[in-house]
């Protein structure tokens, strides 16, 4: 369950962020609800407020026009006895209640308070219902000490229904002298007032939010909707769709909007169709002139290998032209053949031709093939392999290029020091790793290690006749398996190169047995995964 809730949680959230509309619309809404609540609440307060101070002042003069007829009664009336006192005191009290069950207001008569002297003996009376306990006694005490009218908000319910404002003064009794006089005015009709007013406030404010969200859903959607189809044709010309193009509506900003994408569109298309035919003309460029050269470099390289043979009889200056001659012959015979495989990558008429190999297998011949180099440049290959085979489906030729191009590489950045090759393999991949110690190269360097011609260092020359092209040929042999070629560096600890292949031709490359940045280091990667571009400093 606990999983169940952080599932909806996060599909919430990415349905949160990815829906403009939704926090457009969500936000308003809220919005408004705090504003229907912050305003509905003021006025609210403000009617209530207007009730009670209205029905004060209303209750203030009714009062004083009761005390004064009160009083008035009093003096107009002779008692001779205290029941006689008693008697118009209880007289007053009634003829001072409001009429009916849902009295207008209650009268309280209150005799001395306790320790006063001099008065004779009448009790408190009260309309049905109260009580003198139901006076507060700070009223009490503001009303005998003044000679103006108190007025006090009182709950008599004990907060189950609705306050009273209690009005007291003080009137005299023949006979039995100051006596406090107190009338109750409840409530009831205010607070059925107010609460009408708050249903109708929330009755309202919730139609009010409701009516804001369901506009801030139509304006967003009017606003969302041209970015979304804009963003969708963006995403079509992105896939290589370029003749797609935004619908124009109307002359508004997204109008003008729509019209000026579609002219941006227009000229990439036409930008990019001129780059492409601009392409298949260096292509073709490439292709034709390296075929041209064939014939003749075929003429110059017998004419050469006849030089070379009769060195012998030659003077040791022409000897050694002869010699030289016939290495930058092979140097050009590299550079002519790497061109013509680069112009078929670049034509898309590479064909890939698998079969089951042992990569084992592969990398000693490698090894083997690159043995007499590395021993002129001091420098020792170290294999490392498991015991079981390591079969994929491979175009043999083209893994033992790209492993030729790594470990010749190796060879000549190595600096004399040890190279380390590592095949390991699962059930799914197949890696090959070639790390050198030589001088490595520096984090800006590494996503220019596959271009074509590139050089890290254009001061050194190379030793091994290579033709630059070797990385660039690599990486699309790599591409072709479906593969990927990564590669670490350091400035003065080397490279490490991993060529990463599926075992089974065909299928999506799922795992890297062989991590490309050696253990303790935390150093930029240049991962080029098949069909992709370099990203600068991002690891795979």
């Amino acid at each position: 369950m606990r999983a169940l809730r952080r599932g909806a949680l996060r599909g919430l959230l990415r349905r949160w962020r990815g829906s403009l509309q939704l926090r457009v619309v969500a936000t308003t809404t809220a919005l408004g609800l705090l504003v229907a609540v912050a305003v509905g609440t003021y006025l609210l307060d403000a009617v209530a407020d207007g009730l009670v101070e209205e029905r004060r002042q209303v209750a203030l003069a009714d009062a004083a026009r009761a005390a004064a007829t009160a009083q008035a009664q009093f003096d107009a009336s002779t008692p001779s006895t205290a029941a006689d006192v008693e008697q118009l005191a209880g007289d007053v009290v009634s003829a001072l209640e409001g009429p009916g069950p849902d009295r207008l207001r209650g009268v309280l008569l209150l005799g001395p308070r306790e320790g006063a002297e001099g008065a004779a003996p009448v009790r408190d009376l009260a309309s049905e219902g109260l009580s003198p306990a139901d006076v507060p006694a700070g009223l009490r005490r503001a009303v005998t000490s003044s000679d103006v009218q108190q007025v006090q908000l009182v709950d008599l319910s004990g907060g189950s229904g609705a306050p009273s404002l209690v009005v007291g003064s003080t009137v005299t009794l023949p006979r039995a002298g100051e006596r406090e006089l107190y009338f109750v005015y409840p409530l009831t009709s205010e607070q059925r007032t107010t609460a009408l007013v708050r249903r109708t406030f929330a009755g309202g404010g919730l139609a009010l939010v409701v009516l804001v969200g369901a506009v801030a859903w139509v304006v967003t959607r009017l606003v969302v909707q041209p970015v979304r189809e804009a963003a969708g044709t963006a995403e079509r010309l992105a896939g290589g769709r370029l003749d797609e193009r935004m619908r124009v509506r109307g002359s508004d900003d997204f109008a003008r909007l729509a019209g000026a994408f579609n002219e941006m569109a227009a000229g990439m298309q036409q930008h990019i169709g001129r780059l492409e035919e601009l392409s298949r003309l260096q292509q073709r460029f490439v292709s034709d002139v390296s075929h041209e050269l064939r014939t003749p470099l075929t003429t110059i390289r017998m004419a050469g290998e006849v030089l070379h043979d009769a060195r012998a009889g030659f003077e040791p200056v022409a000897a050694r032209s002869a010699e030289l001659l016939m290495t930058q012959l092979e140097r050009f015979d590299t550079l002519l053949a790497d061109l013509l495989e680069i112009s078929r990558f670049d034509a898309g008429a590479a064909a890939l031709e698998p079969d089951p190999q042992d990569v084992r297998a592969l990398v000693h011949r490698v090894v083997d093939f690159t043995a007499a180099l590395a021993e002129r440049r001091g420098s020792t290959v170290l294999v490392s392999e498991p015991a079981s085979p390591c079969t994929a489906e491979v175009d043999a030729r083209r893994i033992e290029r790209v492993l030729r191009n790594l470990l010749g590489n190796a060879v000549e950045h190595g600096e004399s020091r040890p190279i380390e090759v590592t095949v390991v393999c699962d059930e799914r991949t197949v890696a090959v790793g070639v790390r050198d110690h030589g001088v490595g190269l520096a984090p800006a360097q590494l996503p220019r290690v596959f271009d074509r011609f590139w050089r890290a260092d254009p001061a050194r020359a190379r030793t091994t006749g290579g033709s630059g092209l070797g990385l660039a040929i690599a990486l699309e042999d790599t591409r072709l398996h479906g593969g990927r070629l990564d590669v670490w560096g350091s400035p003065g600890h080397g490279c490490h190169f991993v060529l990463t292949v599926p075992r089974v031709a065909g299928r999506p490359l799922r795992s890297v047995p062989l991590p490309v940045v050696p253990v303790g280091w935390r150093e930029p990667v240049a991962a080029l995964p098949a069909g992709r571009a370099a990203v600068p400093g991002v690891a795979p």
